[in-house]
């Protein structure tokens, strides 16, 4: 696919892939495709080259917007599906929830696509990822799987929300259920109506009604995106991938400049985590929101998210310049 076969008829930008973006399928060792998206920039000198990795259920046309504008900045940038979500297949029992057998499956994926396009693409390479796509971008850092020359993080899960139990706790909790049922099995509750997404979704993710309505006619426009509640077996893995992350010494060794973007308010990922692994990550800076931006902060009101990118911009600009 060269082009979106679907163009809004209103023009909104945001629900269109632009002419100068290519769609197509990475195949990863094993065989799996693994959609992706490339922007071809500034074919004479580019700035750089960015590779953007979204969250759980997320697919990357919700970023267009952010990703035409790092392309118009100079980056040449890519985008890619995790492997069993949008247009990367499914893992599970069902088309619509969200499962895998361990996210050392997508950190497997990630370390492979790295090798074969970092190779191939101008420096800086710049790696960036958002909620579940942020955990796993730091934890391939972590394990020395990727080798970006900075890092940026969008409201990256290194925590869940709303728990007053130790994660450990939690995690024990998710592998029993997992153990006395088909651990592909939703582990919460999605829609009273199956594939319709509740009402009050937006509540946890944006302000902007306008962006989250581009989620929703994406979703119209090209089903196979849609994508419901994680798994228990998800969640026991994501529980697991969390503490791995949050042991004592693994943030400290990495040296990697990093730019996290995150907010207080958020009620999908626990800000007091990200918070402490700013502080724990030797050449990390943080930027904090307040009760102004909700969870997809590339997707809040234009104050909210001119301001991240304007941040970005600059940890850029730094970053790019030390490296030659």
């Amino acid at each position: 696919m060269n082009q979106a076969e679907i163009i809004d008829p209103a023009g909104n930008i945001r629900r269109i892939v632009p002419e100068d973006a290519c769609e197509g399928r990475w195949i990863a060792p094993d065989g799996h495709a693994i959609r992706r998206i490339d922007f071809a920039g500034d074919s004479g000198a580019p700035r750089g080259s960015l590779l953007f990795l979204p969250g759980r259920g997320d697919f990357y046309e919700k970023y267009l917007e952010t990703l035409i504008y790092w392309s118009q900045r100079g980056w040449r940038v890519t985008a890619i599906d995790w492997r069993g979500q949008a247009g990367s297949g499914r893992l599970g029992a069902d088309a619509v929830t969200g499962h895998v057998g361990d996210f050392s499956i997508w950190v497997n994926d990630l370390a492979a696509f790295w090798a074969e396009w970092s190779t191939a693409v101008p420096g800086p390479r710049i790696l960036a990822g958002h909620s579940m796509g942020g955990h796993l971008a730091l934890r391939a850092l972590a394990e020395d799987r990727v080798d970006p020359d900075a890092l940026i993080l969008s409201a990256p899960m290194l925590g869940l929300v709303g728990k007053a139990v130790p994660v450990a706790v939690l995690q024990r909790v998710a592998r029993m259920m997992g153990m006395f049922g088909d651990p592909r099995r939703p582990a919460w509750k999605w829609s009273e109506k199956p594939g319709v997404v509740p009402a009050d979704r937006s509540w946890l993710l944006t302000h902007d009604q306008a962006r989250y309505a581009d989620e929703l006619w994406w979703r119209e426009n090209r089903p196979e995106l849609v994508m419901g509640p994680g798994s228990w077996g998800w969640l026991e893995r994501a529980l697991a991938s969390i503490r791995g992350l949050d042991a004592p010494g693994v943030m400290e060794r990495i040296t990697t400049p990093i730019f996290i973007t995150a907010t207080r308010a958020d009620r999908l990922v626990d800000y007091s985590a990200i918070e402490r692994a700013a502080r724990r990550l030797p050449n990390a800076e943080l930027q904090s929101f307040g009760a102004e931006a909700r969870h997809e902060i590339f997707r809040e009101v234009d104050d909210v998210r001119d301001k991240a990118l304007c941040a970005i911009d600059d940890f850029l600009d730094r970053t790019a310049s030390k490296v030659d």
